[in-house]
């Protein structure tokens, strides 16, 4: 099955319920894929929380993990292996495990995990499970030449869409703000004064994300950082300092975009573009959870408006501009009261200035 919904609609319920379920009355295994830690750990936090009561061996081979303690967790036979690819794919071919017993086999953000760097590793996993098995594929968005590779994998496929791939989450309000490069710290430090709640603020690269929480942090903002330079150990104190509300902000690479539930993200900040326009909904989709709203503020500069465009061409409709946008979707300051806004004009290094009440 292809399961199709938008993001915080509860798709790890829609197959961890029944696995569970499934599992306490057979034999067999249930293996779920995930493309990041943080995901592979949160789906972990899922199966223990409901599963509690039905005694089910779990195990999450992630990354940076210890191969010892994993190895250890394995030869107790577990039930369910919940895991990223390049950590199973190391079990495998050191014949830690076994996946003949396999019965169920998920893979969830399904497009990331077929898109072109993970395919090949999927497609070995696979191979090692029995063809008899179930295989369920879960995502908000789907392109159609991974569509492709999905049906590769599977049986005589059912398709299931709560929403059309690329639906972006309905109680998001979204914003687009065009900027010119060298203001764009000045509109994100705007930003975060105006919003209270917490906020997540995404950056294209792992220097970019470094740079952006380091320049939130002299802003006077508790600011934590999630990309993949960090340790494991780094990355969950990230996680969890940003869940209980000690950090009131994480600037994050894509790692933060797929799957990651924290509640009440208020804000949602594409400081910088995303690589892949199907990201984007993804990102959006952090906040405005369960039944809750949220807010999505993306900055574009003038020469992004291609990648603007392939944005609105997934979630099939147009960013609306922000009635404060600096500038105007033809590059040419917005019509309003904010035409012709002043910068900070030598008043020093924009990321320490003191805010506007213009995002209050």
């Amino acid at each position: 099955m292809l399961g199709i919904a938008q993001t915080g609609t509860g798709k790890t319920l829609a197959f961890m319920l029944p696995i569970l379920e499934r599992l306490a009355n057979t034999d067999g295994v249930a293996l779920v894929l995930a493309p990041t830690r943080e995901l592979a750990l949160q789906i972990e936090a899922s199966a223990r929380k409901f599963g509690a009561d039905r005694n089910l061996r779990v195990t999450t081979l992630i990354g940076g993990a210890p191969m010892g303690k994993q190895i250890s967790q394995l030869r107790a036979r577990p039930r369910l292996i919940i895991a990223t690819p390049g950590r199973l794919v190391d079990h495998l071919r050191s014949r830690n495990l076994d996946l003949r017993k396999v019965q169920i086999a998920v893979l969830d953000e399904a497009d990331r995990m077929l898109d072109m760097g993970f395919a090949p590793t999927v497609r070995e996993i696979l191979n090692h499970t029995p063809a008899s098995r179930q295989t369920l594929l879960f995502s908000a968005t789907m392109p159609d030449e991974i569509s492709g590779l999905a049906a590769a994998a599977m049986k005589n496929p059912i398709r299931v869409e709560v929403s059309p791939a690329g639906s972006a989450a309905e109680l998001v309000t979204q914003e687009l703000m065009m900027i010119n490069f060298d203001k764009k710290l000045d509109n994100l430090s705007d930003l975060l004064y105006g919003e209270k709640g917490q906020v997540l603020v995404f950056a294209r690269t792992r220097h970019g994300a470094r740079k952006t929480a380091k320049a939130v942090r002299e802003m006077g903002h508790a600011a934590v950082e999630l990309h993949s330079d960090r340790t494991l150990a780094q990355r969950k104190a990230a996680m969890d300092a940003f869940r209980r509300g000690e950090a009131r902000i994480l600037v994050a690479t894509d790692i933060a975009a797929r799957g990651i539930d924290v509640k009440d993200i208020a804000l949602v900040i594409n400081f910088d573009l995303p690589d892949n326009p199907e990201d984007y909904v993804h990102r959006i989709g952090r906040t405005g959870r369960a039944g809750a709203d949220g807010r999505a503020i993306t900055l574009a500069t003038p020469d992004q408006e291609a990648e603007v465009r392939r944005i609105e061409k997934v979630i099939r409709r147009p960013l609306p501009l922000s009635p404060h946008s600096p500038l105007g979707r033809d590059s040419r300051p917005a019509a309003g009261p904010h035409r012709g806004r002043p910068n900070s004009g030598g008043r020093g290094p924009s990321h320490v200035r003191r805010p506007s009440n213009r995002y209050a």
